[in-house]
Parts: C-alpha cells; structure tokens; sequence
C-alpha cells in the first residue's frame, strides 16, 4: 500500500520543509527538493539519485506518475501528500503536483569530466542572484557546452531559485565550484585557453579564436572579474557597445561569445 502523508506538521514534512528553505540543512544532509515534472526528468537524465516522489493527486494523474518511475531504473518510494502539503513544500504559483527527493553532487574539480576533447567551457567568477545562476546554465544548456565551473559560488548551487530558473538546465552540464585560484590551476593544467569578459585592456570578442579548447569567464555585473582572473587570461575580451551603457546582463553577455565560439566551431 502506498504511504501517505496528510499533516504539515509530520516529522518528514517538516524536516524536507527545512531542506527547501537552507542550504546549511541541505549540505548537512546532502538532500534537496526537485519541483516539477520536467526538472525531475532532467536530474534522472542527469544521473541524479531520487530517492522520493511526493505527489499531489489533485493536481497530478496517475498516468503522468507512471510514465516519470518507467524512465528510470531506480528504486523509488512514492508518497502521496496533500494539496496543504504541496503548497507548504513548493516554490511556484503553477506547478505539477510533484517534487522529488534527491541526493546533491559534490561538483568537485576533480571529478568533472569533458564529454569531448576540445572543451568549451563557461566559467562565472561570484555570481550572487540565482535568477542569473539560472540563466547561464540556460545559456549553457542552449550552447551545448561541455561544462560550467562556478568560481567562489555566493550562493548553493541546489537553491530553489536557481532549480527553477534553470528550468532544470542545473541538471544537464557538467558543473563544479571551487576557489578561482583552484580553477585558474585547473584551465591551465588541461591546456585550456581563458578569455576573460573585462572592460579594459580588451580586444573586440568576435576578433579571437575559439576553436580550441576554451574557456569564457565573466564576473558579475557590478564589479567584474578580479584582478586574479584578468592577470591570467589567454586574452581579456569585450563586447562592442553601441550605447549609452557600458555592459549588460552577464548571461546575455555569456550568449552573444559562447554562440561566437559555437559558430566559429561548426565552420
């Protein structure tokens, strides 16, 4: 019989209730919530490990259910939960009836792997808002890029926010944190070229050659890349403003050089 759960105050709500809302209790447990049916698609593609659905079946049917357990192999436990519940568990207006339980991934260094031998790769130096997380692992996804390395991450890559405006693309490239340092020692030691997005000493980006292994980094909008990355770049870039300002949104700037390096690729 399947389990079910009809109380906000269970033990098991209020301790996934505490995963949702900080990230000290998801790194602690290694545990975060998944919300929709095509983010939950996208972590068992991803190779994620879910080990609970939790279904809301005012919401959801019973077919939908089925057809998400018959595209993995995995073992998963199935409990239906009110619609009280739900909402106290999601993050959206709309939503799907479902979440998934899941286990994090480390995103070491040195674990990531290439899926081709002649990488693009994009690198974000501190980035803060997860809208902006999620909009450059949408960019990411959209390229078709072999990575994205996060360099001294302000905030846990398995936040809510950035799930949801990643629409689940945190789940489709191969992703790792670590230190600019670390990661400056990593793109070197694989022989990567860094072009570096900076205001100064920079050349138009259109003008440099990304048809061997590559990295793009951007930093944030207020300050820009550190001293630490624009000392060790291949090349510090630029997008040509036509303008009144002299920047725009990182990941639209990220877009306009990674589709650059895509298409000097596919030449």
């Amino acid at each position: 019989m399947r389990k079910q759960i009809s109380s906000t105050q269970n033990p098991y709500i209020k301790e996934l209730f505490q995963i949702k809302e900080k990230s000290r209790i998801r790194k602690k447990t290694k545990t975060f919530l998944i919300e929709g049916l095509r983010e939950i698609s996208l972590a068992l593609k991803g190779g994620y490990e879910v080990h609970t659905l939790l279904v809301d079946f005012s919401i959801i049917d019973e077919s939908t259910l089925n057809s998400l357990l018959k595209s993995t192999d995995l073992s998963i436990e199935v409990i239906e939960i009110t619609h009280q519940i739900h909402q106290k568990l999601a993050t959206r207006t709309t939503t799907e009836g479902i979440l998934a339980v899941a286990k994090t991934k480390d995103l070491l260094l040195k674990t990531l792997k290439f899926k081709t031998k002649n990488p693009l790769i994009l690198v974000a130096e501190a980035p803060e808002k997860p809208g902006n997380i999620g909009a450059l692992l949408r960019t990411a996804d959209a390229a078709g890029i072999d990575a994205v390395l996060i360099a001294n991450p302000k905030t846990d890559m398995y936040n809510q926010n950035i799930i949801r405006s990643s629409v689940g693309c945190l789940f489709t490239t191969a992703i790792a944190t670590g230190s600019t340092s670390e990661i400056i020692a990593f793109l070197k030691a694989h022989k990567i070229n860094i072009f570096g997005a900076a205001l100064t000493a920079s050349v138009a980006y259109q003008t440099k050659d990304y048809t061997e292994p590559s990295a793009i980094v951007v930093g944030t909008e207020a300050t820009g890349l550190t001293d630490e990355w624009l000392q060790n770049t291949t090349s510090n870039i630029i997008i040509p403003m036509r303008g009144a300002i002299d920047s725009m949104n990182v990941s639209v700037s990220a877009a306009i050089i990674l589709f650059e390096a895509v298409r000097q690729r596919q030449l």
